[in-house]
């Protein structure tokens, strides 16, 4: 099969475990220190414990089929929930953030491996420490989401991908195959490399320096479509397609857009915008989620590391040929994401920042190996200018400076209003009480029934409903559920507001009672008429 990617001297295996020791040891400091520090659940995570609720109580189906989110992450949930024990709400975020944390120390070891194999074994332990500690990195892994989770796996599969077409041995193709089943049982954008390694096989033919002998091609492209085949189509089955999630539906086309007014979209679609505009919005927001999860300033060395590492391109144009095809299916997937539903986050970019991050390392590597001045002295060097320990603890002390004001900022704290609210239901309310809340915080933490965004539409009918928990952009937005909060607060002031005090960047989280007598002399849709005007 190929040569070697880049220049591998030879590195002991115990310098290696130590190097993914101490990024382990790090990353667990991190993410524990995130834990601690979180306010509320992301949205989503709500969305995984309440599944993974689903699974501890029995209901297998309703956890599988009748799920939006495919099972491995919220099963991961409910084990750690049944291992740790307690009751409530926090014990069910303790649980999930367990698993969060847990996957986060864990894919330091592929993360290391993916960039050993890459980019060399000298400067892999660099590209994970400048993932690791990238802004948005620690925040999504410490958060209640399944990132991490899918990022473990997706990179095991990765990695053995790579071995198998440097090397060509088919023990790695098992290997491809079961972590990318378990990465697409946790997200469904994990069929993606399956498809990125047989369409790299597909097209090895078309190039001299990539064409494999025909039956070990043959072999390789039939495990690789029959092997996946069999994992996921039980499941497929079970859920009657590929995924149930609207996101990947709308990439793949198999279901409408979000509408033009969607409350998930970044940005409403302008009467008269046309299909060519709208991608070039699409482009723009997928580059600013890449630049932000990769981080702006470690993209110029990105490209040139790139460049530098497929020189010259013959030995290594198979793993090219598949980096490729990752990154182009990966950007394309999130423009598509960006056009079809209207959004497009850091997170959704974590998988290709891997990537970029992992060669930003290699050219920084570089670069500083090749500095090297005659009568100069720095670091250990002897007579001259080398890159001793003097000069990368300044350069990994500038990026951690750099770095840390946005990675060590609690999680979620401008949310922070509906934990309280949630709080104050669980004290002062009956539980029998019904609530209304689009975000679902409060229900969650108060452990109250009610509706949330997906039943909104619903609640003003129900009298039932009592207390209304919206925080003001909520209230006097241009929004649909903007206008069904309106109607079923009324005149009413709120009986609690949340925090007393805001702080900046902090929403205020109003508490209102359908019993109390409507006292205000304007209706709230009247307040957004004149915040309009």
């Amino acid at each position: 099969m190929d040569g070697n990617l880049v220049s591998r001297p030879n590195i002991g295996w115990n310098v290696h475990v130590r190097r993914i020791g101490l990024l382990m040891l790090l990353t667990l400091v991190l993410l524990s220190w995130l834990r601690t520090h979180t306010d509320v659940l992301f949205a989503d995570g709500l969305r995984y414990i309440a599944q993974a609720q689903r699974f501890a109580s029995g209901q297998w189906q309703d956890g599988v089929q009748k799920s939006i989110d495919h099972p491995i992450y919220p099963l991961a949930i409910a084990g750690s929930h049944w291992l740790r024990g307690g009751d409530g709400p926090l014990a069910w975020q303790g649980a999930a953030q367990a698993v969060s944390v847990l996957a986060g120390i864990l894919l330091v070891v592929p993360l290391y491996l993916v960039c050993a194999e890459l980019f060399g074994p000298q400067c892999a332990w660099l590209g994970s420490f400048l993932f690791l500690l990238a802004p948005q990195t620690g925040p999504i892994l410490a958060d209640v989401l399944s990132e991490g989770t899918f990022l473990l796996f997706w990179l095991w599969g990765l990695y053995a991908a790579l071995r198998f077409l440097r090397e060509g041995s088919f023990v790695f193709l098992p290997l491809v195959i079961l972590f990318s089943g378990l990465a697409y049982m946790t997200r469904p954008e994990g069929l993606l490399l399956p498809a990125a390694t047989v369409l790299t096989l597909l097209l090895t033919p078309l190039l001299r320096s990539t064409r494999l002998c025909w039956p070990r091609w043959w072999k390789a492209v039939g495990i690789l479509v029959v092997g996946p085949l069999l994992i996921v189509t039980p499941y497929m089955m079970a859920k009657g397609g590929l995924a149930t999630k609207p996101g990947i539906g709308r990439v793949l086309g198999l279901v409408a857009r979000s509408p033009s007014d969607s409350v998930e979209r970044a940005r409403p679609i302008e009467p008269g915008e046309t299909e060519l505009q709208t991608y070039g919005h699409g482009i723009k927001a997928v580059a600013g989620s890449v630049a932000e999860m990769a981080t702006p300033w470690l993209l110029p060395f990105a490209f040139l590391g790139f460049f530098k590492a497929f020189r010259p391109l013959a030995p290594r144009a198979r793993v090219a040929l598949m980096l490729s095809i990752l990154l182009s299916a990966s950007l394309f997937a999130l423009l598509r994401l960006y056009v079809t539903g209207g959004y497009c986050t850091p997170r959704h970019a974590i998988a290709a920042a891997v990537l970029l991050v992992g060669a930003a390392g290699f050219c920084i590597h570089r670069i500083i190996g090749l500095i090297s001045v005659s009568g100069r002295r720095l670091g250990l060097g002897q007579g001259q200018y080398t890159a001793g320990p003097a000069v990368w603890a300044l350069l990994l002390v500038a990026y951690c400076a750099a770095s840390l004001p946005t990675l060590l900022r609690p999680l979620n704290a401008s949310m922070v209003g509906y934990r309280q609210a949630g709080d104050w239901l669980a004290d002062q309310t009956q539980a029998a009480s019904r609530v209304a809340d689009a975000t679902g915080w409060s229900l969650f933490y108060g452990q109250r029934a009610g509706y949330t965004f997906a039943t909104l539409k619903s609640a003003p009918a129900d009298e039932a409903v009592r207390w209304i928990v919206v925080r003001e952009s909520h209230l006097v937005g241009p929004w649909w559920y903007c206008q069904v909060n309106r109607e079923l607060v009324g005149k009413r002031e709120p009986v609690a507001v949340f925090p007393t005090v805001a702080k900046p960047n902090q929403s205020r989280v109003l508490v209102f009672d359908r019993t109390a007598p409507e006292t205000r002399a304007v209706s709230w849709d009247t307040e957004f008429n004149r915040r309009r005007r």
